[in-house]
């Protein structure tokens, strides 16, 4: 039987609860609804680090931000790393990125930064086909902008932007029809992403009268933030994205692909709209990092909903797995498949998260608790830390929207003793030293 093809569907900033598949009662996204109806829905999905650019670096190395490097933003992925491109390019795929990619500059040294100029060959990860602008958000706005093809040329593009970073997708899969190899493609989307420099999320025209009607998640109610003025975009954004996903369907159906084909839909973090801290992502809490995940195609079939929680660097493992491709004996995530298949042995019961640049943290994520730890370090500059005080404690099932941080209760001392020794754990296979953890100090909240 032929390999199959794999699509990863590539979202940026998007919240788990948009869709309908997880209890979103307005119809934003019917057609992953779907998908997810005949497919596997993951209930439980966590980023491992509520940040662009170390999700993607997570991603395409299939390690941990501290050990590729991408420990924040505004790191270029290192060369020395074997990419899931690489690996795939050695099996016999074909590979393409189209979007944002986020990883190819340092800083903004000149000949160092690429956010609005075309990504040199040695830093698009080993991709064989190119259609992207390293930071998207750069090059566009919600409409109209640019990225730049294989050859290092401007491609502008007319319209909103996920129909046309879409729309090179699609181009991209009439070029496969008749390919004798498989193919990898990486469809990685700016939306439901805020655009930087206006200061908003920007939906499709007529987003704020479609989507006014919304129901308040439970996190964001009764919260101050910025989530009153964009949450109708924000869905419309995301109801883009899934408009997309719809004729990106068609087509792989059209070309005969779909059955042959595995898609993975997630993102790399969702948002909190400043209710946490004075930006959108970089905390612990579940409105940061719960994610969609749905897959479907060969494997992924049968409507399966899967409880246990998984982690964004368990997708590596799972692409190569779906390619017949060996899993590295250093990737830190483990292949989907055997879960989905009820076959999948001693497999963790929590997810392990760092956190960057509003901070240096670290956390896990049980079915039952939150607890996360802060050093007083700098999250711009310093990666890791040798001390860290507790942050945050909550109760997920008597608490779900996270409002009673239980981290000074003293009833609470010997769970945090136990979270304690299980981060510590989770630190230390991720690569970094076992720290010293200490009780919050006097002002933490």
């Amino acid at each position: 039987m032929k390999r199959p093809n794999i699509v990863f569907y590539f979202a940026d900033q998007q919240r788990w609860d948009t869709l309908g598949c997880y209890g979103q009662t307005l119809p934003v996204t019917p057609n992953l609804d779907q998908i997810a109806k005949e497919g596997v829905l993951f209930q439980n999905a966590f980023t491992c680090q509520p940040v662009c650019g170390p999700a993607r670096a997570c991603l395409q190395t299939g390690v941990y931000a501290t050990e590729n490097g991408c420990y924040r933003n505004a790191i270029a992925l290192r060369h020395d790393r074997t990419t899931l491109a690489e690996y795939l390019n050695d099996a016999g795929y074909h590979t393409a990125y189209i979007g944002k990619w986020h990883l190819a500059s340092n800083g903004n040294e000149p000949g160092e930064c690429f956010a609005t100029l075309p990504v040199p060959p040695e830093r698009r990860g080993g991709y064989q086909y190119w259609m992207a602008a390293d930071v998207l958000e750069f090059t566009s706005h919600g409409y109209n902008g640019y990225v730049y093809n294989g050859e290092g040329k401007k491609v502008e593009f007319i319209g909103y932007r996920p129909d046309c970073v879409n729309a090179f997708a699609i181009d991209y899969l009439h070029q496969q029809k008749d390919a004798s190899e498989p193919f990898f493609l990486f469809v990685s989307q700016l939306e439901p992403h805020h655009q930087n420099d206006h200061e908003r999320f920007e939906g499709p025209d007529g987003s704020k009268e479609r989507f006014a009607g919304y129901q308040v998640p439970g996190d964001l109610e009764g919260t101050q933030g910025n989530w009153r003025e964009n949450y109708p975009d924000y869905l419309g954004a995301c109801h883009s994205l899934d408009e997309n996903v719809g004729k990106l369907v068609d087509t792989l159906k059209e070309l005969d692909l779909w059955e042959n084909t595995i898609f993975i839909y997630t993102s790399d973090h969702g948002s909190h709209f400043c209710t946490r801290n004075s930006e959108y992502k970089r905390s612990c809490h579940e409105s940061s990092i719960h994610i969609p995940l749905i897959m479907h195609g060969p494997s992924f079939s049968g409507g399966i909903q899967v409880e246990e929680l998984v982690s964004l660097l368990d997708l590596p493992a799972t692409v190569l797995h779906c390619a017949g491709v060996p899993v590295p004996s250093h990737f830190q995530g483990r292949p989907l498949q055997p879960l989905v298949q009820g076959e999948a042995e001693n497999w963790p019961e929590e997810v392990f998260l760092q956190i960057s640049e509003s901070q240096v943290g670290r956390a896990i994520r049980t079915r039952k608790w939150k607890y996360s730890v802060r050093a007083d370090a700098d999250g711009w500059n310093d990666s890791k830390a040798d001390t860290y005080y507790e942050d945050f404690l909550y109760d997920l099932q008597a608490d779900p929207h996270e409002r009673n941080n239980l981290v000074k209760s003293p009833a609470h001392e010997p769970i945090r003793s136990v979270l304690a020794e299980r981060l510590k754990q989770r630190m230390k296979a991720a690569g970094e030293e076992v720290p010293e953890i200490l009780p919050a100090p006097n002002e933490a909240c």
